[in-house]
């Protein structure tokens, strides 16, 4: 099965989220995907010259999204609470909106109930604005660091619960390099504390040494 086909348990997987249409971000999208195409992850993280930095990173987070989405979309069927009773990275979930107090779920529960609060910030316009030339709100950085937080916990489990699997798919070139491609978007903008990063550091220290 090929990383980009649906498992049987089409449950958690979810439609492709578009890019912020605000004032740049059709151009944004763009310029991700023709220095992704390059092959040079380093400079496809960079601030292009003259672009507003709210402008990357939301364009960015909705990118990241999807590719976790698509990734995790994969292994549902093997991702279930018999064989995994506990998320990998962080067992216990709160959102502090629905769920306030930390509950422990099993780890395609908690990746739901991620995915589903993630979607909300993404949807919400006063965050994520879509109009031509709204403000962002003065928090937005902090938003996106607590949607990179979460999204890191997604990788750390596939890597700690799937990696043999996606290995078996013959997928794990895939994996590395969208992994990667994160984890340097997350450096140069400094969106995730270092011991947020443990359950993956050796890995990591692969990826950016020398950055």
């Amino acid at each position: 099965m090929s990383l980009f086909g649906l498992g049987r348990n089409q449950r958690t997987f979810r439609p492709k989220k578009s890019a912020p249409s605000g004032s740049k971000g059709a151009q944004l999208k763009k310029h991700i995907d023709a220095t992704l195409g390059s092959g040079n992850l380093r400079e496809a993280v960079r601030l292009p010259p003259g672009e507003d930095l709210n402008e990357w990173l939301a364009v960015n987070t909705v990118d990241f999204f999807n590719q976790v989405n698509l990734l995790y979309g994969t292994l549902t069927e093997f991702c279930t609470p018999e064989n995994c009773p506990t998320m990998t990275a962080g067992p216990k979930w709160a959102d502090g909106v629905q769920i306030k107090k930390p509950i422990e779920v099993s780890a395609p529960k908690y990746v739901e109930y991620l995915m589903d609060w993630i979607e909300t910030q993404l949807d919400d316009e006063s965050i994520f604005p879509q109009k031509l030339g709204a403000p962002f709100p003065p928090n937005f950085k902090d938003v996106v660091k607590t949607i990179f937080k979460r999204l890191f916990r997604v990788y750390a489990h596939i890597y700690h619960s799937h990696f043999q699997k996606i290995v078996s798919l013959k997928e794990e070139a895939h994996l590395n390099t969208c992994f990667k491609h994160f984890i340097l978007f997350t450096c140069e903008f400094g969106l995730i504390d270092k011991k947020e990063l443990a359950p993956l550091q050796e890995l990591i220290e692969s990826i950016i040494v020398p950055y």
